[in-house]
């Protein structure tokens, strides 16, 4: 059924082209076959591939680049330094390559600690809308081949995530974490940071990940809702 429903309903054609409100840097590259809608910022040194769709208000910053026949639906923000497979969806609102969460407390209080890294996204990977990829640290975060992450998915800096992984709406993956691939998780499921999860892991809906898996199977702690009252003698 997936297959027949990509034959019948394709996504849009484009014409080739580069609006006259987008705004390219003089050291960027954009293929001829590529549409830049309006609106639309390319960066220094950023490369835009074949058949590429970039939407309304989209913002590539410095040293980006977008693999062919990829579709940016409109208002995405590349921040810098992310790398983009082949035949990837950004749905509205993506932001990759943002800053990481790395502060430091100090006698004086909190103090930033720069992320340097950078970001890495494999072929045929869709992102969901508002969903967030952090920059690494020092090295990249990376998203691995036929990822799909769904919409307010939050991937912090540093997590790898393995191919063909599905993520759920309001999934939140803390820093330097390993997922394996064909992994599943569920709403507002998450995983801390600093351990990894083996290949073929399903997490069940609202139920977080504290140490390393390291069995395929299904995992879960759910709480599920039943009468207040119910609830309060039960935990009285």
């Amino acid at each position: 059924y997936a297959r027949m429903a990509a034959v019948l309903h394709p996504l849009p054609a484009f014409e080739p082209g580069v609006h006259e409100s987008a705004v390219v840097d003089a050291s960027a590259s954009v293929a001829g076959t590529a549409c830049l809608a309006p609106n639309v910022v390319i960066g220094e040194r950023s490369v835009i591939g074949e058949n590429v769709y970039v939407g309304a208000g989209t913002v590539v910053g410095p040293d980006c680049v977008v693999g062919d026949g990829c579709r940016i639906v409109a208002n995405v923000t590349l921040a810098r330094a992310t790398r983009i497979g082949k035949r990837a969806i950004l749905h509205p609102g993506v932001v990759l390559g943002s800053d990481g969460f790395g502060n430091a407390m100090t006698p004086d209080g909190w103090v930033k600690v720069p992320q340097v890294g950078g970001v890495v996204i494999g072929d045929d990977v869709e992102i969901g809308a508002n969903t967030t990829v952090d920059c690494g640290a020092i090295g990249d975060t990376i998203i691995e081949d036929g990822v799909r992450i769904d919409n307010l998915c939050m991937i912090a800096h540093n997590v790898r995530v393995g191919a063909h992984t599905a993520v759920a709406a309001m999934v939140g993956i803390a820093g330097s974490a390993t997922i394996g691939q064909r992994c599943m998780f569920g709403g507002q499921s998450g995983a801390v940071g600093h351990i990894s999860i083996c290949d073929d892991v399903a997490v069940l809906a609202v139920s977080l990940v504290s140490k390393d898996l390291t069995e395929p199977g299904v995992y879960g702690a759910v709480f599920m809702a039943e009468p207040a009252k119910e609830w309060n003698k039960k935990v009285a």
